[in-house]
């Protein structure tokens, strides 16, 4: 039996600048998404959770709290971008280029700026990406500039994590299905 490796994400070696990469999961965002994140992170502003309040504005209704929006953003580029990275060096230039709703399906991509070797740590790297996120009717709703630093392929903080199991995995173990 051969076992394979699932995705294992982007090391430094793998980034070029200007390369694109259109991020695989699209994210719809929902009245308790938008409630709860509110609550958590304790944004007291109406326009988020009061309809009647957010009636009164130009947008007739609560619009998503913007945080959750570039939260979204920054997992949805995990995958692609981040899957070995190990310290976020900084966002900057963020921009909320367009309200976000309830029921607005969110998509993001993110273009490699720039990539330097790390100077303290010789098995990582630093990548500069922008990201951009589209709403369902693919009109950008969020930029930003994200640095981080990421692993060199082969680092060796990046043992093998996964548990070996004492034997292997075959059809016929416990709850198989016959």
């Amino acid at each position: 039996m051969t076992v394979e490796s699932g995705w294992q994400g982007r090391f430094f070696e793998d980034f070029e600048p200007g390369a694109v990469y259109q991020h695989p999961l699209g994210r719809t965002v929902t009245e308790a998404d938008n409630t709860w994140f509110t609550l958590l992170t304790m944004n007291t502003n109406q326009m988020h959770f009061n309809t009647t309040y957010a009636e009164r504005s130009e947008f007739a209704r609560p619009i998503v709290v913007s945080t959750l929006t570039v939260a979204i953003a920054v997992g949805q580029s995990v995958t692609d971008i981040t899957q070995n990275a190990f310290a976020n060096l900084g966002w900057d230039a963020i921009e909320m280029t367009h309200p976000v709703f309830a029921g607005d399906t969110l998509w993001s991509e993110s273009l490699v700026i720039e990539k330097r070797e790390s100077k303290s740590r010789p098995h990582a790297g630093i990548v500069t990406v922008r990201t951009r996120t589209l709403n369902q009717d693919a009109v950008e709703v969020c930029t930003f500039l994200r640095t981080f630093l990421v692993h060199k392929r082969g680092s060796e903080q990046l043992g093998e994590v996964f548990p070996q199991a004492a034997e292997p995995m075959t059809a016929e173990g416990r709850g198989a299905r016959r």
